[in-house]
């Protein structure tokens, strides 16, 4: 037999009892933060206990904070998490928006890659909580042959609740492997200029359909507590340096565009102002017309099509707001998949 270089699983010079060995293939594995299964109680129960139980989302102690989230949030919130769920739900296919938008950006990147390098690369996509989990892709790329990955958390601010958090899961799969692959985790793109330049064109393709200028562009960004930040965490600059560069690149003036938090949960003092709030003030300012858009976010999902263009836009509506415009994510956009093609080439340095 011939050797593995050209392109078969046994080695010409192995005995035959020897285990196959795969082609060599670097893999690229897309991580978002995931997803329930379904919209019923139980699914969403299993789905916020594992997130509210990550350390580096809820960082209280497991004696104080597991009974509270067991027997206290986790006996209501799937309730209402679920009908929250259930308004947005793609019935068609019974799966969640994040999950049908991370299948269309995984096969557009693969044929991206597929286009750029051959069959020597694979693309896959995991979620941090839910299926298909962080430790089954990498199982299944290091079983067909990937000797290195590459693992791109697909947000583009760096956060410990959430880039961190993947990258944890990530290396926790990597222990359980007999054979590693060599690794590489890509950095946070939240200044990189085709990221910049995609959210620019969903901004201009979004104005451009509207009768009316709106008064102001609200970026919308997920909060964490104030004190991440005192501790260190570079997301809160990292969201307000995506902000300025954006409205460099559109040509803006300071006042057309501003900077707020949402999703706030439990009592502590979190990330300013809040969306919620804001949105509401801005009206009662006399901004009738307004667009949001989350740049933090590369999927649309529970907190942008429900959050956003739900309870914030009711916020604006009730507080004598007009016209409330959502920019959505940039899903599956060819700028986005563009710009996210780059940020895999430029890690891809040095392997292929």
């Amino acid at each position: 037999m011939t050797d593995i270089a050209a392109g078969t699983d046994r080695l010409s010079h192995a005995p035959a009892d020897h285990p196959v060995v795969k082609r060599p293939k670097i893999g690229i594995l897309l991580a978002n933060l995931g997803t329930p299964d379904g919209y019923d109680y139980w699914s969403i129960r299993r789905y916020l206990s594992e997130f509210l139980s990550d350390k580096r989302v809820v960082d209280l102690s497991d004696w104080l904070w597991q009974p509270i989230l067991q027997l206290a949030i986790l006996s209501r919130r799937p309730f209402t998490s679920g009908a929250n769920y259930k308004l947005i739900w793609n019935h068609e296919i019974n799966e969640s928006p994040l999950l049908t938008i991370t299948k269309a950006q995984t096969a557009a990147i693969a044929q991206a890659v597929a286009a750029r390098y051959g069959d020597g690369v694979m693309v896959d996509f995991a979620m941090r909580y839910g299926n298909p989990s962080t430790a089954s892709k990498v199982k299944a790329m290091v079983a067909a042959g990937c000797e290195k990955i590459l693992f791109l958390p697909l947000y583009p601010q760096y956060a410990g609740a959430t880039t961190a958090s993947a990258n944890d899961a990530f290396f926790a799969a990597l222990q359980r492997e007999k054979r590693q692959p060599a690794a590489r985790t890509a950095a946070a793109y939240f200044d990189h200029p085709a990221y910049i330049d995609a959210l620019a064109q969903s901004v201009e393709r979004a104005y451009a359909a509207l009768d009316h200028k709106p008064d102001v562009l609200v970026t919308s960004y997920h909060g964490m507590p104030k004190r991440y930040l005192m501790e260190g965490d570079p997301y809160h600059c990292q969201c307000h340096k995506t902000t300025r560069l954006l409205r460099e690149r559109l040509g803006w003036d300071k006042s057309a565009i501003e900077i707020t938090f949402q999703s706030v949960f439990g009592r502590e003092e979190w990330l300013k102002p809040y969306t919620v709030q804001h949105v509401a003030e801005l009206a009662k300012q006399g901004k009738k017309r307004i667009a949001v858009m989350a740049p933090a976010f590369s999927a649309d999902c529970i907190e942008t099509l429900e959050e956003i263009n739900g309870e914030i836009r009711e916020s604006f509506e009730h507080a004598g707001g007009e016209v409330f415009t959502y920019i959505p994510c940039l899903n599956d956009e060819s700028a986005h998949i563009n710009a996210l093609m780059q940020v895999i080439e430029e890690n891809l340095g040095g392997w292929i």
